[in-house]
Formats: structure tokens, sequence, C-alpha cells
């Protein structure tokens, strides 16, 4: 309507080396601001002064959204469910379209998101765990829990599958919030895989985590049966079992309470932030496993550490 030009940034690096080449992009949904901060972070690092390959970064794929501090476009689309796109299509399927012509000269992609509006994500790799590739690559990612997703139909990663790209997402946080843990696990985890492709040296001071990914093909949420407020009892990262206390919803009166009980074993890889919630609402989100559970807590502990973020003892996450 201004006339003005909107454009997707895309910073090239370069290295002195031949290597495969790396896309990392950030704000598909322009309301995930936290992958915004990590790659302005990732494009800082002295590392890179040894790249090899190339390196794709794209900070915000969706301008419009990310202006508006909000998830979709100005047409109301959201756009991880509108490609491939095209180039004479919606302001949606245009953006779609343009984004795959810098994924298409790629050999590997990560996407950074984060949880919805008032719902926080523990930090998470979810990725096609059908494709070996892609497998690989969340592995080396170095985050204790690794969710299987299928391809959904209008998704990235469907595109990036098509193309035999291998395409990883990393989760983690809240929306229009910044969590030092999360940007900093973020940086992390990018450079680890830069490092496992080859595009980085390996640095022989870098710890690493001793246990492996707990691996999850099924999450379920815990959904409040009453309306009221809610007094949260678990926190990210907690391992919890069938009937555990998660939380206690009471009406404002304090005359009548309901406890909120874990339906099934697992880890709580997500839950909502708002205290106020209706029958119905989703409020923990649970990683189901099979006798992992303990593993991927203390991985989460041993993680924490090495970002170097202080450990609160009644949060595990210090979230």
């Amino acid at each position: 309507m201004t006339n003005d030009n909107l454009a997707m940034s895309v910073n090239v690096l370069v290295g002195r080396q031949p290597g495969p080449t790396l896309l990392v992009s950030a704000a598909l949904h322009g309301d995930e601001i936290i992958g915004v901060e990590i790659i302005r972070r990732l494009l800082r690092q002295p590392a890179l002064r040894g790249l090899n390959g190339v390196l794709l970064a794209i900070p915000v794929v969706n301008v419009h959204g990310f202006l508006h501090q909000t998830r979709y476009l100005p047409d109301g689309r959201d756009l991880n469910r509108s490609f491939p796109g095209s180039s004479r299509g919606s302001l949606a399927a245009r953006v779609a379209d343009k984004f795959l012509t810098v994924l298409g000269r790629c050999d590997y992609a990560v996407d950074l998101h984060t949880g919805a509006r008032h719902r926080a994500n523990l930090p998470q790799i979810r990725v096609d765990l059908e494709d070996e590739p892609s497998k690989a690559l969340g592995m080396s990612f170095g985050v204790p829990v690794m969710m299987h997703s299928k391809l959904l139909d209008g998704s990235v990663r469907k595109e990036a599958a098509a193309r035999k790209i291998p395409f990883l997402l990393y989760e983690s946080g809240e929306s229009l919030r910044f969590d030092e843990f999360s940007i900093r696990v973020g940086v992390r985890g990018v450079m680890n895989v830069m490092r496992h492709l080859g595009m980085l040296r390996q640095s022989p001071r870098r710890k690493t985590l001793a246990k492996q990914p707990l691996i999850s093909r099924r999450a379920v949420w815990v959904r409040a049966t009453t309306s009221g407020v809610l007094r949260s009892r678990a926190s990210l990262g907690s391992e919890v079992s069938e009937g555990d206390l998660l939380g206690i919803i009471g009406d404002p009166m304090g005359t009548e309470e309901t406890a909120v009980r874990c339906t099934e074993a697992g880890i709580i890889i997500g839950k909502s932030n708002l205290p106020l919630v209706s029958e119905g609402d989703a409020i923990f989100h649970i990683a189901c496993y099979r006798d992992q559970g303990a593993m991927a807590e203390q991985a989460y502990n041993d993680l924490q550490v090495e970002v170097g973020t202080e450990i609160d003892p009644d949060n595990l996450l210090g979230l």
C-alpha cells in the first residue's frame, strides 16, 4: 500500500574450503523470534572464520508477520502450510515460492521455531525419523529429546523431503519472548550440526552429551477438565508418570478445586503459561517414551550446566 519494498534478507558466508551448503532459517512464523537472535549470535561466532562450504542464513522469513508480531501473513495464511507456493499466487504462496529458490540451493537445512503464544516448549528437535540423513542431523544437534514429526501437506519440511534435502526443526521457548537458555542451546546446536557436516573444526575443548537423546514417536496433550485458575505443579523437562499431579484448577472464590493428572508416562515438552483456563484447553504436552525418561531428564541437567545457565532445583530448566 505504501509502494515500499520488503526484502527477505539472506546472509551468505562462503568458506575458504569446499563443503556442503547449509541453510539456517527463522521466523517462518512471524511471532517466533528466538530463532532471529540465534542466527544473529551464530553469525558473530569466531569459529565461522574457519568455515568450510557455504552457510546461508535467513533470520526473518516472514517479514510481514515479524513486523506485525503475528504468526500469519497479511492475507491470513500460515506460511508453513503454503508450500510449494507460486510466483503468481497469494502473498503467502509468493513468499513460499521465493523461499524455495533459496532452499533448492542447499544440501541441508535447519529451521528455528518456538511454541505458540502463551505456550512454552522445551528445547527439542522435530524430524522425520524415517529419513535417516535427517535423523542423523538431529542426533548431532545435541538436544536430549527428539520427536518424530510427520510431513504435513503444505509444510516446508515436505518440500525439503521431496528434494531429498535433510531437514530438521528446532523448537524451544515461547513466541514473542526471548529465553536465554533456548537461545544458547540453539546456537550450540546449529554449530554442532556444522561440525557434524565438516563445516567447522571439532573443538578439543567442546563437551559432548554422554547420553543419546530420548526418541519419542508420540506425544499427548493433557487438557483441562474444567474451567478456572490453574496452579501448575510441574515444570518443563520433568519426568512424569501416569497419575502424577501436574496442577490444580480452582475457581476464583476457592470453593472448588480439581486436580490435573498425567495421563501417560513421559517428559513434559510443552506447557501453557496462562493461569486462566477453559475446559478442553491444552495445558501440558507430554512426549511418551519407553524406559527413557530419567535418561532424558539427566541429559537436560547436563546440558544446562554446559551452556552456563544457573540451575534452579525447583525447575529443571530455570524457565
